[in-house]
């Protein structure tokens, strides 16, 4: 069985549906392979440009006000050099469009201070507007509300690193129950779905029990810890489908300003934001083929700018080619195995691309534990127009393109830079391959 398509994209993350995305709104005809769940199911839901760029040591310095400001700064090996500045701002562009009023950021170029389930405050371009009233730039007091059930999110300790972080605002924490019966292992997903439907919940009271609709309940067992607070935040559970009416339920309530502290996996957030990604490239008319991996391909073997006609999917012990006349490959980076290491060295696995890495595996670390690891950095090289370069800086193949954290020359962790480096390089990408199939 033989499948063809103008442009595939393998990959499923925020690189590859952007890039599928700006594939079709070209006019392309575009197909996205992905094997596993996307990794936005673990991520916070934040969009980073750049909060911590590296400075002449390798080191981070920062946090930056102004990502844009610093990309013409970086090393030519960053991917910002190679789709510049109007690139990034283009992609945050496609992404204000799809998101909609669901996020906010948009409005300015500096960075917004979010706090996160730590405590820690992260530099970050475009956040969920459920997090909107929890800036760490208000000068509003703010109460932060945990739950007993919920261990991800100590509301107590995370107020506390607040304040010495030097917030603007005073800030404590409570832990409570979440009302109703909920049982012990019920996950965050379990807590907002009951928000999202308003379901009516069993409270306890001295004595007596009585029901209240999810919501109420969940206002009623707050207001006794409320010591004139302006704002309330809680671990970002507030509804899977419904999450603003479920925190302007709790406003009104309340009579605080509420909103979501980003969470860790799972995230609702990162569920929410790939929810929309996979709307939007539906509507605009992207195939997706989910659940194999893609395991080989094919070429017409030249070397040096040879041409890839095909990948092959594993499915059901069979393999399936996918035919196209353009590829990008956005599978992610190390964590993701879109970049793969071993005893013998470090490779991409699906087209064999080059990875520049020292042969010596100890020089692959820093000494310190939170030092410059070149380990970080590990992905392919690529041309302007983002084509994998092999060892002696040639393109591997004309018809292949990278976006995403496959990517090298940058610390994604460090920097704080991940997903926007993900939504550039994947519009950029995927823009080129379709202009070359419309051309």
């Amino acid at each position: 069985m033989a499948i063809e398509d103008d442009v595939v994209v393998v990959g499923g993350g925020i690189a590859g549906m952007t890039a599928a995305l700006a594939v079709a709104r070209e006019g392309a005809d575009v197909r996205l392979l992905s094997h596993k769940d996307s990794t936005l199911r673990s991520a916070s839901g934040l969009v980073d440009v750049l909060g911590y760029p590296p400075d002449e040591t390798g080191e981070s310095s920062g946090p930056l006000a102004d990502p844009f400001e610093a990309i013409p700064e970086l090393p030519d090996s960053h991917p910002y050099r190679t789709v510049g500045v109007e690139g990034v701002r283009d992609a945050l562009g496609l992404f204000d469009e799809v998101v909609g009023d669901r996020y906010r950021g948009g409005h300015t170029d500096r960075n917004a201070l979010v706090p996160t389930h730590g405590g820690s405050i992260k530099p970050t371009a475009r956040y969920p507007a459920t997090a909107a009233a929890g800036l760490a730039s208000d000068d509003r007091n703010a109460l932060l509300v945990g739950f007993e059930t919920v261990t991800d999110f100590d509301a107590p300790l995370a107020a506390d690193h607040l304040v010495s972080a030097g917030v603007p605002f005073a800030a404590r924490g409570a832990t409570i129950s979440f009302p109703g019966d909920f049982r012990v292992d019920a996950k965050i997903t379990r807590f907002a779905d009951a928000l999202d439907a308003d379901e009516r919940v069993t409270v306890q009271g001295d004595g007596y029990a009585t029901e209240l609709p999810a919501r109420e309940a969940l206002a009623e067992a707050v207001k006794p810890h409320l010591r004139g607070e302006e704002r309330v935040g809680f671990p970002a559970l507030l509804g899977q489908h419904d999450t603003e009416a479920v925190r302007e339920s709790l406003e009104a309530e309340l009579g605080a300003a509420v909103f979501e502290v980003p969470m860790g996996p799972p995230s609702l957030p990162g569920m929410r934001l790939e929810g929309a990604l996979v709307a939007a490239c539906r509507e605009a008319g992207v195939r997706f083929t989910t659940g194999n991996p893609v395991v080989d391909y094919e070429s017409d073997g030249t070397a040096g700018g040879g041409e890839i006609g095909a990948v092959r999917v594993e499915r059901n012990g069979a393999s399936i080619p996918f035919h196209a006349d353009q590829f990008v490959l956005a599978t992610g980076g190390l964590v993701g195995k879109g970049i793969d290491s071993d005893r013998e060295g470090v490779a991409e696995p699906i087209f064999d691309c080059h990875v520049p890495h020292s042969s010596d595996r100890y020089d692959w670390f820093a000494d310190d534990a939170f030092g410059d690891h070149p380990f970080a950095r590990f992905g392919v090289a690529t041309d302007d127009d983002l084509r994998p370069l092999d060892q002696k800086g040639e393109p591997e193949f004309s018809n292949l393109r990278a976006a995403g954290a496959v990517l090298g020359g940058y610390d994604f962790a460090a920097e704080k830079s991940g997903s926007g480096v993900s939504l550039a390089t994947g519009r950029a990408a995927g823009r080129g391959a379709a202009l070359e199939v419309t051309r």
